[in-house]
């Protein structure tokens, strides 16, 4: 099974996860979660930007390479909204896994219930730990509850 690992770069959620699944059948995918790296691939790889928004851009694009890969060919995608930052690109995320008809799994906390309840609705599960997510899993491949 291949696991897409989407949203927050904060924290060691995704550790968590890939830790708590050794064992089981999966292979997990996610973006680039060195923050600089993915900010400026784009002219690192393709050349300087003087404006800012074209630096951007180049690295958004770059990155969406990525994304749209590992999306498109994961079973599952786990979206992860972080407490820190609001992450427009995790909404889009999931968005994006919604209208391919993945499996997708979206994890926050309860301060951000009102705000995602329309991504909330498109998810299979929402959960609000790392090991929910794991445990998930465990049920899909093995029928094994915690």
């Amino acid at each position: 099974m291949r696991v897409y690992l989407s949203g927050e770069i904060h924290t060691d959620w995704r550790d968590q996860i890939v830790s708590g699944a050794k064992g089981l059948d999966v292979v997990f995918d996610g973006p680039v979660t060195d923050h600089a790296a993915s900010d400026d691939c784009g002219v690192a790889i393709m050349g300087a930007e003087p404006d800012k928004f074209w630096h951007d851009h180049k690295g958004a694009k770059l990155n969406a390479i990525r994304t749209r890969h590992g999306i498109e060919n994961a079973d599952i995608v786990v979206v992860r909204f972080g407490e820190k930052y609001k992450q427009w690109n995790a909404a889009f995320d999931a968005g994006y896994a919604a209208a391919l008809g993945k499996s997708l799994i979206v994890m926050h906390g309860d301060d951000h219930q009102h705000a995602l309840k329309e991504v909330d609705a498109a998810a299979l599960a929402v959960v609000q730990e790392p090991q929910q997510v794991v445990d998930i899993l465990k049920y899909v491949l093995m029928g094994q509850l915690p």
